[in-house]
């Protein structure tokens, strides 16, 4: 009978041992083995107070009244997703605020990531138009947080539950954490790996910042942005999340992620983006190191500080040392808590399976345009979760929006920005699936728009944009009705025309056209137009522009004072001032050409001729300079009262807000200052103002009918006021 029994036991010992030694067994040991909770604590507080600084000023709560009110169209993801009533939105926002708070103090933690999360996450899938990969990031973490356990440490749910308070975390922890922040750098390097980024023309400009006078010593500005911003920049990204892997390299890529989001955070307006990437850095080191730094810290801190001492066990974790390599005595002391995780239970190998869910996903989406093809257009899928960051930059020459009534056959030509409410939705005109949702909710407008009397509103949009320093082309079939117009997110949108990529070897010449016109004049600007065979251009030229037009490439026929002039290449026209002029494509192959201005009333009022000739002596030029004479003390005073004057304004509106929905009291008109949206990234593939000029592509999506793309050209007037069509329709502006 004993021998019976030792010959069970041995096989359940063997078993138990193949079990132990498959790799998935050891795999799971490895994702749930115990580790030091006070590094996650580290991520967690600076994570929760980085949000509570974001939400008043990036997630724009100061203008929820703005935002949202009836009057303006939204881009949410689905088309259900639709803002609440104002006085409920500024719920939504005080609830994520709350939930901010309780991550950093890691108070009723769970409930505070859910709180913090959902809401997040519906104000980020309500507006497309605001989509950024920070901003989609900032949603990730707080995914990850509200399954970890980050809570184990400095925390007040710790302080009122001793048993969790400095217990150990299990290590996919970490893993999840560590993976998300080696895919943003790893993924945004392989999405550098692009021509248009590895020749230097996505960020141009950027040398100009002050961040690089250091290196302006010994390199001119063409070399720094192509081998700093642009070499440097791919070079970076694929080798930082390989170089915070490994300890002997870490050092190196703490040091140089340090300098990198420091300078980021200095050139671009992306609210705490650059303060959040900072955060994650030492996320790498040792799990332990906070504890390794308090415990040399002088004794008196530490009825304020946490505990040094070595985490208690925790039933997240699975212990199986316990039962094989521990005294009896050490054995007995915890046993209480060991004894249900030596062996990896259910919950814990839910919890891996979720990780490895998210992972999986995470490296699938941003390569998934091949199944959502209808979000496609120049670049690849919604702009925002790809991790293409600065890999595209944009300049819109107009966009210009007919709408014609299909009963009366009136035309109307409204303005772009109609129904927008802030410079982040300018980005709709480059997005399919944004151009049917606002052509959708324009079309409702009109209807409800009375004075107007359409009943059937046909909308076509006419839209030049520039990619990359490329020829200003149209991005929209301007004889396509978009209320009608197909779109579905699995099949490519056929109304989208391409890219003129087989131009794209013309941008070296044009760079150098533009040189040249700057050596002559500081008069002149330039802008650089392509069209498709079969198209045409309707032009108007303000009254103030002396304006030439010259044919770079194919057959154009030029249409003014009712007379057609054909052009072959290199011959130039002057275009009349105050008048419409046509530009037909008649050869087989797209056209370009160029438009030269001369601004005469800058030329003949002598104030602007001097701050033109004399840039020292601009109001703009003499504002900066007196700004860098500011003391630091002096920036310090004036940042610090913006920042109280949003936040107190931000918290008066929520209070009015509440007392409005729960007494009835009528709150005082809200702030109308409006969101310009600086304080968030533009889309430039990682969208920020460049501050470019001379030479360099713009990266506003700015409002149609503004020349805005081409070395700060001025107003041609290709706007909506003074198109031809407008002498041949009885036309109104909205």
């Amino acid at each position: 009978m004993g021998k019976k029994t030792t010959v069970e036991q041995d096989e359940k010992s063997q078993s138990a041992m193949a079990e132990h030694s498959s790799l998935w067994n050891r795999f799971l040991l490895f994702m749930i083995s115990p580790t030091d909770p006070s590094n996650l604590a580290v991520l967690r507080i600076i994570f929760g107070f980085l949000m509570m600084l974001d939400i008043p000023q990036e997630r724009s709560m100061l203008f929820i009244a703005h935002h949202f009110g009836s009057e303006s169209c939204h881009f949410p993801l689905f088309d259900f997703i639709q803002p609440l009533p104002i006085d409920w939105m500024h719920v939504v926002y005080l609830v994520m605020f709350l939930g901010a708070c309780g991550i950093f103090l890691g108070y009723m933690f769970r409930l505070s990531c859910f709180s913090f999360m959902i809401t997040y996450w519906y104000i980020f899938l309500l507006e497309k138009a605001r989509w950024n990969n920070h901003s989609y990031l900032y949603g990730l973490i707080s995914f990850m947080l509200l399954l970890s356990d980050a809570n184990r440490y400095w925390s007040l749910d710790g302080y009122f539950n001793p048993e969790i308070k400095n217990s150990h975390v299990p290590k996919w922890n970490y893993v999840l954490l560590r993976f998300q922040v080696f895919l943003v750098y790893f993924y945004a390097g392989l999405k550098k790996l692009d021509l248009d980024w590895m020749r230097g023309y996505s960020m141009t400009g950027l040398s100009r910042e002050w961040v690089f006078d250091p290196f302006r010593i010994f390199l001119d500005d063409q070399t720094i942005d192509l081998f700093l911003v642009h070499i440097g920049g791919l070079v970076f990204d694929l080798s930082e999340g390989f170089l915070l892997i490994f300890d002997k390299t870490r050092p190196i890529g703490i040091f140089f992620g340090a300098m990198f989001h420091g300078m980021n955070s200095q050139m671009f307006n992306i609210g705490m983006f650059s303060y959040t990437m900072l955060a994650t850095l030492p996320l790498f080191c040792a799990y332990n190191w906070p504890k390794k730094l308090l415990s040399r810290l002088p004794n008196f801190m530490a009825k304020i500080l946490p505990s040094p001492e070595d985490p208690q066990t925790s039933e997240h974790c699975v212990y199986p040392e316990i039962a094989k390599g521990q005294g009896r005595e050490e054995q007995s002391d915890e046993k209480k808590m060991s004894k249900r995780c030596q062996a990896p239970a259910a919950k814990h190998k839910a919890s891996v399976f979720i990780v490895l869910i998210y992972i999986v996903t995470q490296l699938f989406l941003p390569y998934s345009h091949f199944v959502t093809k209808g979000y496609n257009a120049w670049t690849q899928g919604l702009y925002g979760y790809s991790w293409d960051m600065m890999v595209h930059s944009w300049s819109t020459q107009h966009v210009r929006v007919k709408v014609v009534d299909q009963v009366s056959g009136e035309v109307t030509y409204i303005r772009p920005s109609a129904w927008l409410r802030e410079q982040r939705q300018s980005r709709w005109n480059s997005h399919p699936d944004m151009i049917k949702q606002y052509t959708a909710c324009m079309a409702e407008k009109l209807k409800a728009f009375e004075e107007l009397n359409i009943t059937e509103p046909a909308i076509y949009l006419d839209v030049w944009r520039s990619m990359n320093k490329r020829f200003q082309q149209r991005m929209v079939d301007p004889n396509v009705d978009m209320v009608k117009a197909p779109w579905s997110p699995w099949r490519q949108t056929p109304w989208i025309q391409p890219l003129l990529t087989e131009l794209s070897p013309w941008r070296e010449k044009l760079i150098q056209i533009r040189r040249e016109l700057k050596e002559k004049s500081n008069f002149s600007e330039i802008t650089f137009v392509a069209d498709f065979p079969g198209l045409f251009l309707e032009n108007f030229v303000a009254e103030e522009l002396n304006t030439s037009l010259t044919l770079l490439h194919g057959q154009v026929k030029v249409e003014f004072n009712n007379t057609n002039h054909t052009l072959e290449v290199g011959e130039e026209i002057s275009v009349p001032s105050n008048d419409t002029h046509l530009v037909y494509t008649v050869s087989d192959t797209p056209s370009c050409w160029m438009y030269i201005f001369m601004n005469t009333t800058e030329w003949n009022n002598e104030t602007i001729r001097n701050w033109i000739l004399h840039p020292e002596t601009s109001p703009g030029k003499q504002k900066k300079m007196s700004w860098e004479n500011t003391t630091l003390l002096e920036k310090f005073k004036i940042f610090a009262t913006d920042k109280y004057y949003i936040f107190r304004q931000s918290f008066t509106n929520t209070y009015y807000a509440l007392a409005h929905l729960t007494l009835g009291i009528e709150p005082p008109m809200e702030s109308d200052e409006e969101d310009d949206g600086s304080s968030t990234e533009q889309e430039t593939g990682g969208e920020t103002d460049q501050g470019m000029s001379d030479g360099d592509t713009s990266t506003h999506d700015d409002d149609a009918g503004h020349v805005d793309g081409e070395a700060g050209t001025r107003d041609q007037g290709t706007g909506q006021e003074d198109n031809t069509q407008g002498k041949e329709h009885d036309k109104q502006e909205l």
